[in-house]
């Protein structure tokens, strides 16, 4: 196709070569004359951007006892009160997002792991424990609330439509 443009255009002109190979005249006028190639571009700093002391300074007056468990908005607010401006409060949580404190400020109370406990019988009617448990009945609305009381030789139960008052009167629940 490209010599077949390059041929035509001579004698026709550009236009009439573009119309007859169904060539777009912008995409031959950007071949003609393609971008130059991308350098690597240099890093850009920002005029307003604090410098590593201010940063460092921040970050000392986030930690201090009096702010340590404080957010960085009422940090903000707080030093504004007393007439002093650090910096936004964007750039408090950017501060501390690059030093990998950005959670929670706040001490955490740490629980100790729970245990499940452990009925341990070694004789008849030492550990008794019951259980409630919901089962669906034989049509639509009736439920059978099963109570069953263990002990550690026996268990037993007994099972009552959860229902029943409603059966008498011929309501459903």
């Amino acid at each position: 196709m490209d010599e077949a443009f390059a041929g035509v255009e001579h004698e026709l002109g550009t236009t009439a070569a573009c119309r007859l190979t169904g060539r777009s005249r912008a995409t031959h006028y950007r071949r003609l004359k393609p971008p130059p190639a991308r350098g690597p571009r240099q890093p850009q700093v920002q005029p307003s951007a604090l410098s590593t002391e201010e940063r460092d300074s921040v970050l000392e007056l986030m930690n201090s006892p009096e702010y340590a468990e404080l957010p960085p908005a009422q940090i903000w607010a707080r030093e504004l009160d007393t007439g002093r401006y650090h910096c936004s409060v964007s750039t408090m949580y950017r501060i501390l997002r690059k030093r990998g404190q950005w959670g929670e400020r706040r001490r955490q109370a740490t629980h100790p792991a729970k245990t499940v406990p452990e009925l341990v019988a070694d004789g008849p009617s030492q550990v008794f424990t019951w259980d409630i448990t919901k089962a669906a009945g034989p049509s639509k609305g009736i439920w059978y609330h099963a109570y069953v009381i263990m002990t550690s030789s026996a268990a037993t139960s007994s099972a009552t439509p959860s229902n029943w008052p409603n059966q008498l009167s011929g309501r459903r629940s």
